[in-house]
């Protein structure tokens, strides 16, 4: 959907019926109130190095969320909500000159701390994307995967890019690397992708959340041949562009419509279902899958096709 989004003040306002509604994702027929979007600058300057090579070179933004982002507004008069900062103690609304921040080490104990003290901690500022190994991408578990950028060569280092992206495709390899952005260092892995460089920052290992315990289960032979049935039925070729956001096409709809003066009809929420028979399960959606119908809706039962096979067989002969 190409549609521009805001990032700031919100590009179309709607009053109906005395409800007030506002929206950053322009919906088709809705006149931009906002200049189309320009190039995207870059997100962040430096170079990367690897032994003595060092490749100017700027991050440029991979994604651009589309997401719909609704303000707060007071139901009676339309007044736009804010928050406000106050005080637990006094109950006052505390303006930002006197806003610190603050840690609580134990039940009680808070150590608050300036920006200035907070520079002591910050890791060194330099530009530069260090790369530490090479290693194939499969060793790098997809969980840890968090942003992605676009890498593009800085001034006169064409060359040196271009030979860093030839390499890492060739040898089928990733780098992996440290960066530092907006004062934080990130684990990253540098890759070639279509003739360029990405930049993808890592979630580090201690962040991810231990996995939940699953209880055992016992399947039967036929079940999972089965499953492994409608897993090969169903296989395809992943194109991420054939995969659109339905949900977010539903509300800008719903907007519309609201936006009109119509009603907007609430479904009633349907009833979670209950899986009882899990090889019958498997077997109606296997069907459907192969475009057929179930079994118990096709044709005669195994007995009565047993009293056909002559016929068909003389059928066949004649």
């Amino acid at each position: 959907m190409d549609q521009d989004i805001c990032h700031g003040p919100a590009a179309v306002q709607a009053t109906t019926s005395g409800e007030r509604w506002e929206w950053c994702s322009l919906p088709s027929g809705v006149e931009k109130t906002q200049p189309t979007r320009a190039m995207a600058r870059p997100y962040w300057k430096g170079s990367i190095s690897f032994g003595l090579v060092n490749v100017p070179v700027a991050l440029y933004p991979a994604v651009r969320r589309k997401d719909v982002r609704f303000h707060l507004y007071h139901d009676a008069d339309g007044g736009r909500i804010r928050e406000k900062r106050v005080c637990t103690l006094d109950d006052r609304e505390v303006p930002w000159e006197h806003v610190v921040k603050g840690y609580e080490l134990s039940k009680g104990q808070v150590v608050t701390v300036t920006q200035e003290e907070l520079r002591a901690a910050d890791p060194e500022r330099e530009r530069t994307i260090v790369i530490e190994e090479f290693v194939k991408l499969a060793q790098v578990e997809m969980m840890l995967y968090d942003q992605s950028y676009w890498v593009a060569p800085d001034g006169r280092a064409a060359k040196a890019y271009g030979l860093l992206v030839q390499a890492l495709a060739k040898n089928d390899e990733v780098a992996v690397a440290r960066i530092v952005l907006s004062t934080k260092e990130h684990l990253c892995l540098v890759r070639s992708a279509g003739g360029r460089l990405v930049l993808t920052t890592l979630i580090w290992a201690d962040e991810l959340q231990e996995a939940p315990e699953v209880p055992r289960a016992v399947t039967t032979a036929k079940e999972l041949q089965m499953a492994e049935q409608l897993l090969r039925s169903m296989a395809g070729k992943f194109d991420a562009s054939a995969f659109k956001d339905e949900h977010r096409r539903r509300v800008e709809a719903l907007l519309r419509k609201k936006a009109q003066g119509k009603p907007i009809e609430v479904p009633a929420v349907p009833k979670a279902s209950q899986v009882v028979d899990l090889a019958r399960a498997l077997e109606q959606s296997l069907a459907t899958a192969r475009g057929r119908k179930p079994r118990a809706a096709r044709g005669p039962t195994r007995a009565r096709r047993r009293n056909l096979r002559p016929a068909a067989r003389a059928r066949r002969g004649a």
